[in-house]
């Protein structure tokens, strides 16, 4: 009986250390995010790109409400241009952060996504902010 998780082999040990070294120049995770945000300079700035309303119901502490919609080249320009920005949505169903990931690199701006978004830190029993 064929086992649905060995039926296709694994990539070689070289291509899979690419691979996944190549993801966490894309992503973070809530512990790393949650780290970070800690001490009194994380190296980057974390944007919940969900509504004002979500927003307000709560959030990461010290994260900024920028929806993507919003992020022109004039609401960065408070930013220095090499600035890293960690994005997080509602959760792994919600396309938002990838969105405003493309829109951000589209502008230029280095980009993150913090991967399990605010459900993803809820779920870690990271405290929330109001």
């Amino acid at each position: 009986m064929p086992n649905p998780v060995t039926e296709t082999q694994a990539a070689p040990s070289d291509q899979a250390a690419r691979h996944f070294a190549a993801k966490l120049s894309f992503e973070t995770d809530c512990d790393d995010v949650h780290t970070a945000m800690r001490g009194p300079d994380p190296g980057f700035v974390l944007l919940d790109v969900r509504g004002p309303n979500a927003f307000a119901r709560g959030h990461v502490p010290g994260a900024l409400n920028l929806p993507r919609r919003e992020m022109t080249p004039e609401r960065l320009a408070a930013w220095p241009p090499a600035t890293l920005f960690v994005v997080y949505c509602a959760g792994p169903h919600c396309n938002g952060a990838d969105k405003a990931a493309v829109r951000l690199a589209s502008l230029g701006r280095p980009v993150k996504l913090m991967i399990g978004g605010w459900t993803g830190w809820l779920a870690e029993g990271f405290e929330a902010a109001h």
